[in-house]
């Protein structure tokens, strides 16, 4: 399966982005943990439609334009992985909920930390919202680009310039 990339120059850093015939396969900030090699068989393609379609979305979000995202998505893990990243996305803009609820709401009810470690291993960061994603009692836990672009990512949502926890 041919793999296509480019960059994204981000508020909060350069991203990569991946993407194979069908969709979007990933979103890397520079130096978060699991960020991919670049392989040499992959093809760098600023004019690929999906990479252009999710450069264009991600402008509109760090822009404040856009709350959702339309792109095409397929991330690669294990079917539980999958259904992890899926409940993910049903948390909306500006929201947050605990690993406990996303445990619920994956349909594992009780596995906080199974679906806290599929939460990191979240191939397409900020559209697949896993920032959004908080301790039981509201603190910022990990977020495998750094708290603070997991921080920053909540403020641009609360529309603040600062986020302000009630923990």
């Amino acid at each position: 399966m041919m793999r296509y990339y480019d960059f994204y120059e981000s508020p909060h850093g350069q991203m990569l982005l991946v993407a194979a015939d069908d969709g979007l396969s990933g979103v890397y900030f520079d130096g978060q943990k699991y960020l991919p090699q670049v392989a040499s068989q992959w093809r760098r393609d600023a004019q690929h439609a999906t990479l252009r379609q999710a450069r264009r979305e991600l402008a509109e979000y760090f822009g404040g334009a856009r709350k959702r995202f339309d792109v095409a998505l397929t991330p690669e893990g294990t079917k539980f992985q999958r259904s992890v990243w899926k409940a993910i996305s049903s948390v909306g803009f500006g929201e947050t909920i605990s690993y406990g609820e996303l445990a619920e709401r994956a349909g594992c009810t009780g596995s906080a930390r199974a679906a806290g470690a599929a939460t990191g291993r979240n191939p397409i960061g900020v559209i697949v919202p896993c920032h959004r994603i908080v301790g039981s009692n509201g603190s910022l836990t990990g977020y495998a680009g750094g708290l603070e672009r997991k921080r920053a990512l909540l403020a641009l949502e609360a529309g603040s310039a600062e986020l302000r926890l009630t923990a």
